[in-house]
Order: C-alpha cells, then sequence, then structure tokens
C-alpha cells in the first residue's frame, strides 16, 4: 500500500493522544483583560495580514501551467483549488451517491425503530451488507466475512495476544504485494472510488474485529454471538468511512431499549447538521480565492513568497485538515446519533493544540489506541521507561495502520519523540531548584512562561505534522525560512504572534476550567456579638430527634 492512500484513513495528522498525565499549573490563573485583548487584537491583525498574503499568490498564479491539473472552472466565473480528491469525493463528484446511501439507511432505521425497535441492529447490518454489496460486489462481501469469522474463530480461545498477532498479521496483508493485488481482485467493477473504498472497508474492518476480539477476551461468562460482530462491522454509516467506536460501547448502545431522547436532542442535532453544511459552503467559497492545497505542490512558486505567505500557507493546511476531519466525521456522527448512538466526539481544532499529549484528528482511532495498547501497556503514565514502551508500541500500530512509507516513519518518529520529550520536560522541572522557582513566582507569571515554551511546542507539532499533509520538501521549506533565512525578524514576529495564540487558548481553558470545576463558595463569615441580632433568652440546644421530625 502506497502512502498517499494512508491519507484517506482520517489520520493525516496526529491520531494518537494519550490521557494527560499531567496537571497543567495554573490553569485558573487570570490575567488582565487588557493584556488579553491585546493578544487577540494582534492575533487578527496578523490572521488577516496572512491571509492576504496567500489571496495575493492565489491570484497572480491563477493561470500558472503547475495549476491546471488541480485548479479548475468552478462558480460565478472564477476556478477553485480541486486539489483534495477526498473533499471532492466527498461534497462535489459523489456527493448524491453518498447522500443516497446515507438517506436510506436514515430511513429504515427510522422505519425499524418506530415498528419494531427491538431489531433494529438487524436490520443495520442487512441495509449495510446490501450498500456494501450493491457498491463493490459480493466477492469483496465475500472477502469481508471470511476475515470476520477468521477473526471470532480466533477470538473464541480468548488468548489476547493472540488477537493481536492475528490482527495486525491481517491487517498487513493490506499494506504489501502480493497479498494486496491479489484481494484487491476481490472487487468488482472499475469505478473511481474503487480504490478508495477498498482499502477503508478492510482497514476499518479489520480494526473492528480486533475491538471485538478483545473485548470477547475480557468477557468471563461465554463468548458474543458472530451474529453481534457482523451488526458491529457492517453499520454503513461508520463502515467506510470511520470513526471506530470500540465494540463494548457500539454493543451497549446499540441493544439499549429505551429510545426516549432527551429534550431538544432532535433540536441539536438538527442544528449540528446545518453548521456542517454552513461550513462546506464557507469552505467551498474559499476554495475559489485562495489555492492554500495547490500552491504547496509547486515548490518553484514556494521559493519565490513571503516569509508571511509561506507560514501562513503552513497553518492554514493544518487549519483547513481540521476542518475537513470534522466535518467528514460530523456529517457521520450525525446520521448515528439519529441512531441514538453515542458516536466519538468531533477532533479536537489544530488551533488549541500546543502539546503533543493533546495531539490528534480521530477521536475513534484515538480512543482504540490508548484503550487497547497504550493504556494498557503505560500503567499510570508516570514512570519514563513504561511511558516510552507504551509509546513506541502505540506509534508502531499506528504506522502499520497508515501504511509504512519514508513519511509515515518520519511523522511518527518526530511524534513520539515529541510526546516523550514532554514527559521527561515535566520530570525535570518538578524537581529542584525548578520546582521553587515556580513557587515563588506569581500564577501570571508561571502562565507566561510556560506560554512561551508552549510557542516553541506549538511550532513543533506544526512543522511535524506537516509531513503527513504536504511533502518533506514544503515541511523543509518552512523550517528554513522560518528558523534560518528569516531570522530573526521573521522568527521573532511570527514567536511573538503564536505567543498571543497560545494566550488567548490559555485563556478559553481557563473560562473552561471554571464551568467544570467551580471553585467553592467561601464559608460565611461566623456571627459575633457585634453584629448578631439581640435575642430576648438564650435558647437551648435543640434536640436531635425533634430536628429529625420536624
Amino acid at each position: 500500500m502506497n502512502c498517499s492512500v494512508g491519507k484517506f484513513f482520517g489520520l493525516s495528522t496526529a491520531a494518537f493522544k494519550p490521557p494527560k498525565f499531567f496537571n497543567i499549573m495554573g490553569i485558573k490563573a487570570a490575567l488582565p483583560k487588557y493584556e488579553i485583548y491585546f493578544y487577540s487584537t494582534v492575533l487578527c491583525l496578523a490572521m488577516f495580514w496572512a491571509a492576504s498574503w496567500i489571496f495575493e499568490v492565489s491570484s497572480s498564479n491563477v493561470n500558472r501551467k503547475a495549476f491546471k491539473t488541480s485548479v479548475k472552472p468552478g462558480y460565478c466565473g472564477r476556478k477553485m483549488d480541486t486539489a483534495d480528491f477526498e473533499w471532492m469525493m466527498w461534497f462535489s463528484t459523489f456527493r448524491e451517491h453518498i447522500l443516497f446511501a446515507l438517506s436510506g439507511h436514515v430511513l429504515f432505521a427510522k422505519i425499524c425503530s418506530m415498528l419494531a425497535p427491538q431489531y433494529r441492529s438487524l436490520v443495520y447490518m442487512v441495509y449495510g451488507l446490501l450498500a456494501v454489496w450493491t457498491s463493490m460486489g459480493w466477492t469483496y462481501v465475500s472477502l469481508m466475512l471470511s476475515h470476520c469469522i477468521l477473526l471470532y474463530s480466533i477470538s473464541l480461545v480468548k488468548i489476547r495476544w493472540l488477537c493481536f498477532v492475528a490482527g495486525f498479521c491481517t491487517l498487513a496483508t493490506f499494506k504489501c504485494e502480493p497479498f494486496v493485488s491479489w484481494q484487491a481482485g476481490f472487487v468488482e467493477g472499475d469505478f473511481e472510488l474503487r480504490h478508495i473504498l477498498f482499502y477503508r472497508g478492510c482497514g476499518f474492518t479489520i480494526m473492528r474485529c480486533m475491538s471485538f476480539a478483545l473485548e470477547n477476551c475480557e468477557r468471563k461468562d461465554g463468548n458474543y454471538n458472530i451474529l453481534e460482530l457482523l451488526k458491529y462491522n457492517f453499520y454503513l454509516p461508520f463502515f467506510y468511512f470511520g470513526p471506530i467506536m470500540t465494540f463494548d460501547k457500539f454493543y451497549e448502545q446499540v441493544n439499549k431499549s429505551d429510545l426516549t431522547r432527551k429534550e431538544r436532542e432532535l433540536w441539536n442535532i438538527s442544528l449540528q447538521g446545518l453548521i456542517h453544511l454552513g461550513v462546506i459552503i464557507v469552505v467551498d467559497v474559499l476554495f475559489h480565492f485562495m489555492y492554500i492545497l495547490t500552491i504547496p505542490s509547486d515548490i518553484k512558486l514556494l521559493k519565490h513568497l513571503s516569509d508571511w505567505a509561506l507560514v501562513g500557507l503552513a497553518y492554514v493546511n493544518l487549519v483547513y485538515d481540521w476542518v475537513k476531519a470534522a466535518v467528514m466525521f460530523g456529517v457521520i456522527n450525525t446520521v448515528s446519533r439519529l441512531d441514538h448512538l453515542d458516536p466519538p466526539k468531533p477532533p479536537k481544532c489544530i488551533t488549541m493544540l500546543y502539546v503533543f499529549s493533546e495531539t490528534h484528528f480521530d477521536r475513534g482511532i484515538n480512543e482504540w489506541l490508548c484503550k487497547y495498547v497504550y493504556n494498557y501497556l503505560g500503567g499510570k503514565h508516570e514512570n519514563v521507561v513504561e511511558e516510552l514502551v507504551a509509546t513506541l508500541c502505540t506509534f508502531g500500530v499506528t504506522i502499520l495502520w497508515l501504511g509504512p512509507c519514508e513519511v509515515v516513519l518520519f511523522w511518527a518518529f518526530f511524534n513520539c519523540f515529541g510526546l516523550n520529550f514532554e514527559l521527561w520536560t515535566i520530570k525535570v522541572f518538578s524537581m529542584e531548584p525548578f520546582a521553587s522557582f515556580e513557587t515563588a513566582m506569581s500564577e501570571a507569571m508561571s502562565r507566561r512562561i510556560r506560554a512561551i515554551f508552549n510557542t516553541f511546542n506549538f511550532w513543533c507539532i506544526v512543522l511535524y505534522n506537516l509531513m503527513a499533509l504536504n511533502s518533506l520538501d514544503f515541511v523543509k521549506l518552512v523550517a528554513k525560512r522560518l528558523l534560518l533565512k528569516g531570522f530573526p525578524i521573521t522568527t521573532i514576529i511570527v514567536m511573538f504572534v503564536t505567543y498571543c495564540l497560545i494566550q488567548v487558548i490559555k485563556e478559553q481553558e481557563r473560562r473552561q476550567a471554571f464551568v467544570d470545576d467551580p471553585d467553592p463558595l467561601p464559608p460565611a463569615p461566623p456571627l459575633n456579638a457585634a453584629t448578631s441580632p439581640p435575642t430576648a433568652a438564650p435558647q437551648a440546644v435543640a434536640d436531635p430527634s425533634k430536628e429529625k421530625a420536624e
């Protein structure tokens, strides 16, 4: 499997986010309001300034020869950026087919939930099987069924390591020749989506079967029925596009008898659908004015861009990839929520990421890795050696999932190093004399110093994850311009703007912390003789039995 296909699994940037093994000190530390306003103003001006450079480059090079393959006629006489095949597949080329398939699922699911809710999981499976059969052929369905039966048979032994070995070996057959070509021959037809749907369906099927097998190993009383595995795997909204919901959660939610909804739940689902529609329209409009996906592929043009245009282009590429993941998973999650499921949450915005332990886009894969690999090996995530082993194994699984290649190996190495380096840094700065220094300073000053370190961390995350989105040449060019050729003016300005961004993020986290964990109210001051109201006579001590009766 070539590396380019690995990006179609929704893991184009860091997919693995371990639980926080440290508490960020001073998360409720406040800064003066005028300081926050200043940071916000600088950030907004910098964003508009970088966007104007990208717009100018796009407009002046619209007829460039290198742009002909990806910049094509759009709406209102303007040309639009069509370099992202996945976005165009979802919301332009095959949107009618995808909309038809998901609408049919919603319709049959609604009818079943009204007439026979106890059989709704069976209806999901039958509809999913028919949809896969129609799109890929009966031989592809037979291939998927054979993998399900194989891993189900191994799960009956209830040996955890054997399930891992069988699952990873099966997954490896879709990453190397001649197994890939042999299995690809089971797909009928020769349509444009055949290649993508084949790898997606196979990859997600293996991961779901492994989740089922591992959960079956944990079950003490008997085994799950193979029918439960087929219901889990052939649930259509998750089959091709994900996200992955672990089997224990899916089994519990799809078999619950109470289908009543919370107050305003349908309204919230409809609102989310409208928001996703609005985001799709906004992105399509921006593609007509800023060619953010085509420009990075033209190295000759990149060498002549200004520092602001190049840095802004790197940042906007990551933001766009998050928007794409959020919208694609959001559409699928909207359908699954109509089926009374609670799917994995949308990915965290790249703008809000400044630590490696929070870097992830696909929460479904993240939950899978954390539950079955990272938390199982890492323990309490306090020991440095255990943490290193856990992260190495976790990123090893991710490399196999994405498909080993140069870009993925570089991406995994740097993200794994960044994650462990954070833990090592925390361990060092929790010792003396650093701990005493931070204790002596105010919380606001501690927050400012931490934001300085987070600024460099932020750009490490950006550069490391650009490898999976673009090319190594683009990453090298951005790094050289930011750290070498642009030093010191560009470097200082960009780092200061990033520092402002970090402080704005920390301010939002501070407000959210008060919502999640409000501070207790201070105790009421005791009444003394001077402030207490005069009483006619001292009252007797109340009888506890009378108080209880009253």
